[in-house]
Protein backbone atom coordinates (compact mmCIF):
# COMPACT_ATOMS: atom_id res chain seq x y z
CA UNK A 1 0.00 0.00 0.00
CA UNK A 2 1.62 3.30 -0.57
CA UNK A 3 1.85 5.96 1.87
CA UNK A 4 -0.98 7.09 3.70
CA UNK A 5 -2.35 10.59 4.47
CA UNK A 6 -1.69 12.12 7.66
CA UNK A 7 -5.40 11.91 8.54
CA UNK A 8 -5.92 8.76 7.23
CA UNK A 9 -3.32 7.45 8.97
CA UNK A 10 -4.06 8.33 12.22
CA UNK A 11 -7.47 7.13 12.11
CA UNK A 12 -7.13 3.83 11.17
CA UNK A 13 -3.65 2.72 12.86
CA UNK A 14 -5.69 1.04 16.10
CA UNK A 15 -7.52 -1.30 13.55
CA UNK A 16 -4.67 -1.95 11.35
CA UNK A 17 -2.36 -2.77 14.23
CA UNK A 18 -4.76 -5.22 15.32
CA UNK A 19 -7.03 -4.32 18.32
CA UNK A 20 -8.64 -7.34 20.12
CA UNK A 21 -12.20 -8.03 18.64
CA UNK A 22 -11.80 -6.23 15.45
CA UNK A 23 -12.17 -2.55 17.64
CA UNK A 24 -11.76 0.03 15.58
CA UNK A 25 -9.89 1.55 18.68
CA UNK A 26 -7.49 0.23 21.28
CA UNK A 27 -10.26 0.07 23.97
CA UNK A 28 -9.16 0.99 27.78
CA UNK A 29 -7.27 -1.26 29.31
CA UNK A 30 -7.57 -0.46 33.34
CA UNK A 31 -4.92 -3.45 34.70
CA UNK A 32 -2.59 -2.49 36.68
CA UNK A 33 -0.80 -5.72 36.53
CA UNK A 34 0.20 -8.26 34.05
CA UNK A 35 0.59 -11.79 34.01
CA UNK A 36 2.37 -14.54 31.92
CA UNK A 37 2.34 -18.15 31.27
CA UNK A 38 6.46 -18.29 31.37
CA UNK A 39 8.40 -16.31 33.92
CA UNK A 40 11.36 -15.94 31.31
CA UNK A 41 8.68 -13.48 29.33
CA UNK A 42 8.34 -11.50 32.72
CA UNK A 43 11.83 -11.43 33.38
CA UNK A 44 12.57 -9.95 29.35
CA UNK A 45 10.21 -7.17 30.16
CA UNK A 46 11.72 -6.30 33.20
CA UNK A 47 15.18 -6.07 31.49
CA UNK A 48 13.66 -4.79 28.07
CA UNK A 49 15.01 -7.75 25.95
CA UNK A 50 11.16 -8.92 25.42
CA UNK A 51 9.55 -5.95 23.02
CA UNK A 52 5.79 -5.03 23.58
CA UNK A 53 5.08 -6.58 26.61
CA UNK A 54 3.54 -4.98 29.84
CA UNK A 55 4.91 -5.65 33.50
CA UNK A 56 3.41 -2.67 35.82
CA UNK A 57 1.16 0.03 34.79
CA UNK A 58 3.28 2.62 35.90
CA UNK A 59 5.57 2.02 32.84
CA UNK A 60 2.66 1.83 30.41
CA UNK A 61 -0.36 -0.50 28.98
CA UNK A 62 -1.98 -1.47 25.71
CA UNK A 63 -3.70 1.56 25.05
CA UNK A 64 -0.38 4.26 26.31
CA UNK A 65 1.13 2.36 23.85
CA UNK A 66 -1.15 2.37 21.20
CA UNK A 67 -1.49 6.46 21.46
CA UNK A 68 2.59 5.96 21.67
CA UNK A 69 2.64 4.49 18.37
CA UNK A 70 0.48 7.00 16.72
CA UNK A 71 2.78 9.97 17.90
CA UNK A 72 5.61 8.09 16.97
CA UNK A 73 4.06 7.55 13.28
CA UNK A 74 2.93 11.66 13.42
CA UNK A 75 6.87 12.93 14.38
CA UNK A 76 7.84 9.88 11.97
CA UNK A 77 10.51 9.00 14.91
CA UNK A 78 11.80 6.02 16.15
CA UNK A 79 9.75 5.45 19.55
CA UNK A 80 7.11 7.53 22.06
CA UNK A 81 6.95 7.68 25.54
CA UNK A 82 3.85 9.38 27.22
CA UNK A 83 3.44 10.61 30.28
CA UNK A 84 0.86 12.09 32.61
CA UNK A 85 1.27 16.19 31.17
CA UNK A 86 3.42 17.88 28.89
CA UNK A 87 5.69 19.59 31.91
CA UNK A 88 6.03 16.07 33.42
CA UNK A 89 7.90 15.14 29.83
CA UNK A 90 10.08 17.71 29.97
CA UNK A 91 10.81 17.33 33.49
CA UNK A 92 11.58 13.63 32.56
CA UNK A 93 13.60 14.71 29.63
CA UNK A 94 15.50 16.99 31.56
CA UNK A 95 16.07 15.12 35.01
CA UNK A 96 16.76 11.75 33.20
CA UNK A 97 19.38 12.79 30.83
CA UNK A 98 20.80 15.49 32.76
CA UNK A 99 23.51 15.13 35.66
CA UNK A 100 24.91 18.19 38.06
CA UNK A 101 27.41 19.25 36.26
CA UNK A 102 25.90 19.52 33.04
CA UNK A 103 24.98 22.19 30.71
CA UNK A 104 21.82 23.13 29.38
CA UNK A 105 21.44 25.93 26.31
CA UNK A 106 17.82 27.00 26.01
CA UNK A 107 16.13 29.75 24.18
CA UNK A 108 14.99 32.82 26.22
CA UNK A 109 11.65 32.95 25.00
CA UNK A 110 9.88 29.63 26.73
CA UNK A 111 6.97 28.51 28.54
CA UNK A 112 6.51 29.57 31.84
CA UNK A 113 6.82 26.74 33.65
CA UNK A 114 9.44 25.40 31.52
CA UNK A 115 11.65 28.60 32.51
CA UNK A 116 10.45 28.20 36.13
CA UNK A 117 12.39 24.27 35.71
CA UNK A 118 14.94 25.71 35.00
CA UNK A 119 15.55 27.26 38.20
CA UNK A 120 15.23 23.77 39.93
CA UNK A 121 17.56 22.46 37.39
CA UNK A 122 20.17 24.92 38.96
CA UNK A 123 19.30 24.04 42.20
CA UNK A 124 20.30 20.35 41.13
CA UNK A 125 23.87 21.88 39.99
CA UNK A 126 22.60 22.01 36.59
CA UNK A 127 24.00 24.89 34.56
CA UNK A 128 21.25 26.93 32.47
CA UNK A 129 22.10 29.24 29.71
CA UNK A 130 19.37 31.30 28.15
CA UNK A 131 19.97 33.14 24.92
CA UNK A 132 17.81 34.61 21.84
CA UNK A 133 17.82 31.63 20.01
CA UNK A 134 16.27 33.69 16.43
CA UNK A 135 19.49 33.59 16.08
CA UNK A 136 22.01 30.41 15.90
CA UNK A 137 24.71 31.81 16.41
CA UNK A 138 23.60 32.69 19.98
CA UNK A 139 23.14 29.09 20.46
CA UNK A 140 26.80 28.74 19.21
CA UNK A 141 28.38 30.89 21.12
CA UNK A 142 26.80 29.76 24.62
CA UNK A 143 28.29 26.04 23.87
CA UNK A 144 30.68 25.31 26.39
CA UNK A 145 32.25 21.88 26.84
CA UNK A 146 30.20 20.71 29.18
CA UNK A 147 26.49 21.40 26.88
CA UNK A 148 24.78 18.28 26.56
CA UNK A 149 22.06 19.62 25.58
CA UNK A 150 20.21 22.45 23.86
CA UNK A 151 16.25 22.93 24.00
CA UNK A 152 13.87 25.16 22.14
CA UNK A 153 10.14 25.89 21.51
CA UNK A 154 8.93 25.77 17.66
CA UNK A 155 7.05 29.14 18.20
CA UNK A 156 7.36 30.38 21.77
CA UNK A 157 4.43 30.77 24.15
CA UNK A 158 3.29 33.88 24.34
CA UNK A 159 5.89 36.36 22.52
CA UNK A 160 5.23 33.93 18.74
CA UNK A 161 9.57 34.29 18.68
CA UNK A 162 11.02 31.46 16.16
CA UNK A 163 13.97 30.00 16.68
CA UNK A 164 16.65 29.42 14.24
CA UNK A 165 15.47 25.77 13.97
CA UNK A 166 17.61 24.54 11.15
CA UNK A 167 21.04 26.54 12.18
CA UNK A 168 20.50 25.48 15.69
CA UNK A 169 20.12 21.78 14.48
CA UNK A 170 22.94 22.41 12.40
CA UNK A 171 25.26 23.13 15.57
CA UNK A 172 24.03 20.32 17.33
CA UNK A 173 24.70 17.46 14.72
CA UNK A 174 28.39 19.61 14.30
CA UNK A 175 28.76 19.07 17.92
CA UNK A 176 26.95 15.86 19.10
CA UNK A 177 24.76 17.38 21.45
CA UNK A 178 21.24 16.23 21.67
CA UNK A 179 18.70 18.55 20.15
CA UNK A 180 15.11 18.85 22.07
CA UNK A 181 12.37 20.62 20.57
CA UNK A 182 8.88 21.26 21.95
CA UNK A 183 6.95 21.09 19.09
CA UNK A 184 3.53 21.49 21.16
CA UNK A 185 2.61 24.56 19.37
CA UNK A 186 2.72 23.67 15.93
CA UNK A 187 2.37 19.97 16.40
CA UNK A 188 3.20 17.65 13.71
CA UNK A 189 0.32 18.86 11.55
CA UNK A 190 2.45 21.74 10.92
CA UNK A 191 5.94 20.85 11.68
CA UNK A 192 8.24 18.12 12.33
CA UNK A 193 11.60 18.91 14.07
CA UNK A 194 12.71 15.80 12.80
CA UNK A 195 13.44 17.67 9.38
CA UNK A 196 15.77 19.54 11.28
CA UNK A 197 17.71 17.32 12.80
CA UNK A 198 15.68 17.05 16.36
CA UNK A 199 17.03 14.41 18.36
CA UNK A 200 14.10 14.52 20.61
CA UNK A 201 10.82 16.04 20.05
CA UNK A 202 8.42 16.95 22.84
CA UNK A 203 4.42 17.38 22.71
CA UNK A 204 2.17 18.46 25.00
CA UNK A 205 -0.50 15.98 24.22
CA UNK A 206 -3.16 18.15 26.53
CA UNK A 207 -3.23 20.97 23.39
CA UNK A 208 -2.92 20.53 19.89
CA UNK A 209 -2.72 16.75 19.36
CA UNK A 210 -5.91 15.71 22.07
CA UNK A 211 -7.45 19.35 21.09
CA UNK A 212 -10.41 19.41 23.09
CA UNK A 213 -9.40 20.49 26.71
CA UNK A 214 -10.12 17.39 27.92
CA UNK A 215 -7.15 15.41 29.01
CA UNK A 216 -3.95 16.03 30.18
CA UNK A 217 -0.58 14.34 28.99
CA UNK A 218 2.57 14.69 27.23
CA UNK A 219 5.26 12.65 24.98
CA UNK A 220 8.84 12.69 24.11
CA UNK A 221 9.52 10.96 20.78
CA UNK A 222 13.05 9.99 19.54
CA UNK A 223 13.38 10.85 15.96
CA UNK A 224 16.15 8.26 15.46
CA UNK A 225 18.44 11.25 14.50
CA UNK A 226 20.96 10.82 17.58
CA UNK A 227 24.05 8.70 18.56
CA UNK A 228 23.19 7.85 22.09
CA UNK A 229 25.99 5.58 22.24
CA UNK A 230 28.25 8.39 22.49
CA UNK A 231 26.35 10.03 25.25
CA UNK A 232 28.04 10.01 28.27
CA UNK A 233 25.11 10.01 30.72
CA UNK A 234 23.23 6.57 29.86
CA UNK A 235 23.66 4.49 32.69
CA UNK A 236 25.23 0.91 32.30
CA UNK A 237 22.54 -0.85 32.73
CA UNK A 238 21.07 0.32 29.52
CA UNK A 239 24.33 0.08 27.19
CA UNK A 240 22.73 -3.56 27.47
CA UNK A 241 19.85 -2.50 24.40
CA UNK A 242 20.40 -1.42 20.87
CA UNK A 243 21.97 2.54 20.69
CA UNK A 244 18.64 3.31 19.21
CA UNK A 245 16.85 2.16 21.96
CA UNK A 246 18.98 4.14 24.89
CA UNK A 247 17.57 7.07 25.54
CA UNK A 248 14.24 6.01 25.29
CA UNK A 249 14.23 3.65 27.72
CA UNK A 250 16.62 5.62 30.26
CA UNK A 251 13.37 8.19 30.04
CA UNK A 252 11.43 5.14 30.64
CA UNK A 253 12.93 3.65 33.19
CA UNK A 254 13.53 6.76 35.44
CA UNK A 255 10.78 9.25 34.38
CA UNK A 256 8.03 6.83 34.79
CA UNK A 257 8.86 3.58 36.47
CA UNK A 258 11.01 6.22 39.36
CA UNK A 259 9.37 9.36 38.78
CA UNK A 260 5.57 8.20 38.37
CA UNK A 261 4.45 10.40 35.97
CA UNK A 262 2.38 7.85 34.06
CA UNK A 263 -0.19 8.99 31.64
CA UNK A 264 -3.57 6.62 32.42
CA UNK A 265 -5.49 4.41 29.84
CA UNK A 266 -8.61 6.49 30.17
CA UNK A 267 -6.52 9.75 29.18
CA UNK A 268 -4.80 8.15 26.60
CA UNK A 269 -7.51 6.69 25.47
CA UNK A 270 -9.54 10.16 25.15
CA UNK A 271 -5.89 11.88 23.82
CA UNK A 272 -6.43 9.08 20.91
CA UNK A 273 -9.41 10.03 19.58
CA UNK A 274 -9.05 13.84 19.58
CA UNK A 275 -5.70 13.44 17.38
CA UNK A 276 -8.31 12.12 14.90
CA UNK A 277 -9.05 15.33 14.06
CA UNK A 278 -5.57 16.93 14.62
CA UNK A 279 -4.93 18.10 11.18
CA UNK A 280 -8.74 19.14 10.82
CA UNK A 281 -8.87 21.28 14.25
CA UNK A 282 -5.19 23.10 12.94
CA UNK A 283 -6.27 24.13 9.53
CA UNK A 284 -9.08 25.67 10.49
CA UNK A 285 -7.91 27.25 13.81
CA UNK A 286 -4.73 28.36 11.88
CA UNK A 287 -6.90 30.21 9.65
CA UNK A 288 -9.25 31.70 11.94
CA UNK A 289 -5.83 32.94 13.75
CA UNK A 290 -4.31 34.93 10.69
CA UNK A 291 -7.45 36.53 10.06
CA UNK A 292 -8.00 37.78 13.43
CA UNK A 293 -3.95 38.97 13.22
CA UNK A 294 -4.56 40.67 10.09
CA UNK A 295 -7.77 42.59 11.54
CA UNK A 296 -6.22 43.31 14.85
CA UNK A 297 -3.28 44.50 13.27
CA UNK A 298 -4.79 47.05 11.15
CA UNK A 299 -7.24 47.95 14.07
CA UNK A 300 -6.28 51.81 15.30
CA UNK A 301 -6.99 50.33 18.93
CA UNK A 302 -4.35 47.99 18.66
CA UNK A 303 -0.70 48.85 19.50
CA UNK A 304 1.05 45.70 18.51
CA UNK A 305 0.39 42.47 17.30
CA UNK A 306 2.36 38.96 17.80
CA UNK A 307 1.33 36.10 15.27
CA UNK A 308 3.86 34.71 12.65
CA UNK A 309 1.60 34.87 10.17
CA UNK A 310 1.70 38.38 9.42
CA UNK A 311 4.56 39.65 7.57
CA UNK A 312 5.57 41.92 10.45
CA UNK A 313 6.70 39.20 12.04
CA UNK A 314 10.46 38.64 12.52
CA UNK A 315 10.69 35.00 11.58
CA UNK A 316 7.96 35.21 9.08
CA UNK A 317 9.98 33.83 6.40
CA UNK A 318 11.34 30.96 8.79
CA UNK A 319 7.80 30.52 9.48
CA UNK A 320 6.80 30.39 5.20
CA UNK A 321 9.78 27.92 5.01
CA UNK A 322 9.11 25.42 7.58
CA UNK A 323 5.85 25.59 9.00
CA UNK A 324 2.35 24.72 7.11
CA UNK A 325 0.54 26.72 9.13
CA UNK A 326 1.15 29.74 11.68
CA UNK A 327 -0.60 28.09 14.68
CA UNK A 328 -3.43 29.32 16.57
CA UNK A 329 -1.14 30.89 19.25
CA UNK A 330 -2.00 35.00 19.30
CA UNK A 331 -1.16 37.63 21.07
CA UNK A 332 -1.32 41.71 20.78
CA UNK A 333 -1.24 44.85 23.39
CA UNK A 334 -3.41 47.53 23.41
CA UNK A 335 -2.87 51.10 22.48
CA UNK A 336 -4.45 52.05 25.87
CA UNK A 337 -3.50 49.23 27.98
CA UNK A 338 -5.38 50.93 30.70
CA UNK A 339 -8.61 49.60 29.05
CA UNK A 340 -7.21 45.97 28.81
CA UNK A 341 -9.75 44.42 31.39
CA UNK A 342 -12.67 46.82 29.90
CA UNK A 343 -12.02 44.70 26.22
CA UNK A 344 -11.27 41.21 28.07
CA UNK A 345 -14.64 41.56 29.61
CA UNK A 346 -16.75 42.54 26.97
CA UNK A 347 -15.68 39.45 24.60
CA UNK A 348 -18.40 37.42 24.56
CA UNK A 349 -17.13 33.82 22.53
CA UNK A 350 -13.35 33.73 24.20
CA UNK A 351 -13.41 32.22 27.50
CA UNK A 352 -11.55 34.08 30.25
CA UNK A 353 -9.10 31.21 30.95
CA UNK A 354 -5.43 29.36 30.59
CA UNK A 355 -4.98 26.87 28.54
CA UNK A 356 -3.91 26.42 24.95
CA UNK A 357 -4.88 24.33 21.59
CA UNK A 358 -8.88 23.63 22.52
CA UNK A 359 -11.60 24.16 20.28
CA UNK A 360 -12.99 27.32 22.01
CA UNK A 361 -10.87 30.61 21.49
CA UNK A 362 -9.25 31.59 25.19
CA UNK A 363 -8.28 34.70 26.17
CA UNK A 364 -5.81 35.61 29.00
CA UNK A 365 -3.62 38.82 30.54
CA UNK A 366 -0.29 37.35 30.71
CA UNK A 367 1.65 39.54 32.76
CA UNK A 368 -0.12 38.97 36.36
CA UNK A 369 -1.05 35.54 35.59
CA UNK A 370 0.82 32.97 33.61
CA UNK A 371 3.84 34.70 33.89
CA UNK A 372 3.56 36.54 37.23
CA UNK A 373 5.70 34.00 39.29
CA UNK A 374 8.58 34.46 36.79
CA UNK A 375 8.77 38.13 37.68
CA UNK A 376 9.18 41.97 35.94
CA UNK A 377 12.49 41.64 35.42
CA UNK A 378 12.18 37.81 33.26
CA UNK A 379 9.18 39.69 31.71
CA UNK A 380 11.48 42.46 30.43
CA UNK A 381 13.88 39.96 29.61
CA UNK A 382 10.89 37.79 27.20
CA UNK A 383 9.27 40.51 25.33
CA UNK A 384 6.46 40.74 27.94
CA UNK A 385 4.35 43.36 28.41
CA UNK A 386 2.04 44.29 31.21
CA UNK A 387 -0.84 44.75 28.69
CA UNK A 388 -0.37 41.53 26.06
CA UNK A 389 -2.76 39.78 26.08
CA UNK A 390 -2.83 35.70 24.92
CA UNK A 391 -5.48 34.21 22.62
CA UNK A 392 -5.75 30.61 22.03
CA UNK A 393 -7.85 30.43 18.65
CA UNK A 394 -10.45 28.00 18.25
CA UNK A 395 -12.56 26.56 15.45
CA UNK A 396 -15.56 28.82 15.63
CA UNK A 397 -16.96 30.57 12.33
CA UNK A 398 -14.05 33.38 11.57
CA UNK A 399 -17.21 36.36 11.23
CA UNK A 400 -18.64 35.60 14.58
CA UNK A 401 -15.11 36.41 16.54
CA UNK A 402 -14.53 38.78 14.19
CA UNK A 403 -17.64 40.67 15.08
CA UNK A 404 -16.79 39.80 19.10
CA UNK A 405 -13.85 41.81 18.83
CA UNK A 406 -15.22 44.47 16.95
CA UNK A 407 -17.44 45.61 19.01
CA UNK A 408 -14.91 44.86 22.49
CA UNK A 409 -12.66 46.80 20.80
CA UNK A 410 -14.74 49.88 20.83
CA UNK A 411 -14.23 50.11 24.73
CA UNK A 412 -10.42 50.40 23.98
CA UNK A 413 -10.75 54.69 22.97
Amino acid sequence: MAKQGFTTGIVHSDRIAGAEHGSLRQPIHTSVQYGFERVEDLIGVFQGTKKGGFNYARQGTPTTAALERKITALEEGTGTICFSTGMAAITATFLTLLRAGDHLVSSRYVFGNTNSLFGTLRTLGIEVTTVDASDAENVKNAIRPNTRMVFVETIANPGTQIPDLQGIGNACRERGIAYVVDNTITSPALFKPKAVGASLVINSLTKTIAGHGAALGGAVTDTGLFDWSAYPNIADAYRQTAAKDQGLMQIRKKGLRDMGASLSSEQAHSIAMGAETLALRVKQSSDNALALAQFLEGHDAIGKVFYPGLKSHPQYEVAQALFKGASWLLSFELRNAQRMIDVVNALKLPIKATGLGDTRTLIIPVAPTIFFEAGAETRKAMGISDGMLRLSVGIEEIDDLLEDFSQALKLAA
